[in-house]
């Protein structure tokens, strides 16, 4: 299969808006490819480690769906950046997913939504993706060894780094197993991916394309 174009996300396209959740606003940046296919809701790590919006792992992730035309929503997590309260543990951030997923899809009625995470990011997309139906699930290095990931639906890519030494690939197929769900490893890869995002952005746009 040839390699799918990655393109660089063009800065004109960003929209930066507040969005209403259950602790105050919730800041997010939103792409929008124009004649989108879909939305694609991406969660970054976990914030007392300095997991933002603008996590690089995030933003490869935002440069793959939107060069398959999905439109990308990137929140900022409760306390994080702009956005009102404070960490709690993935509890209030599942809620604050649902508030943004709840606004993406009244905005742009009618399209499919993908839920993307990294990390932490993963971890609440597990809860989110419980509470939500007709969804495609994308999750990047799963803090599973950290917090208590769901059970996934079994079309969800994971995608793991062999070397990842915050989460152990070990923890992630001992999660993996008992769901008999495949994981993607990437070779050489640690927990940010250095030096292989674009492998990671070729595996997440594959796995998603038309």
């Amino acid at each position: 299969m040839p390699p799918i174009t990655i393109r660089p996300i063009p800065p004109s396209t960003l929209e930066r808006v507040m969005i209403d959740g259950p602790a105050g606003k919730i800041e997010t940046d939103i792409n929008d490819p124009g004649a989108a296919r879909g939305i694609a809701l991406i969660a970054h790590p976990n914030p007392l480690q300095g997991g933002t919006k603008d996590n690089k792992v995030v933003t490869t992730l935002a440069k793959a769906f939107f060069s398959l035309g999905y439109v990308t929503a990137r929140p900022n997590f409760r306390g994080v950046g702009a956005s009102d309260g404070a960490h709690d543990e993935g509890r209030g951030e599942t809620e604050d997913l649902l508030a943004v997923a709840g606004y993406m899809r009244q905005r742009y009625s009618g399209l499919p939504l993908t839920l993307a995470g990294f990390s932490f990011g993963s971890f609440v997309q597990t809860r989110v993706a419980k509470r939500l139906s007709a969804l495609q699930l994308v999750l990047v290095g799963p803090a599973v060894s950290r917090f208590a990931a769901e059970t996934v639906p079994p079309d969800t890519l994971v995608v793991h780094g062999e070397l990842d030494d915050v989460v152990p690939l070990s923890a992630v197929l001992d999660w993996a197993r008992p769901q008999n769900l495949p994981i993607t490893v990437v070779p050489g890869g640690e927990h940010f991916f250095h030096g292989r995002l674009n492998l990671l952005a070729q595996i997440v746009a594959r796995h998603c394309r038309p």
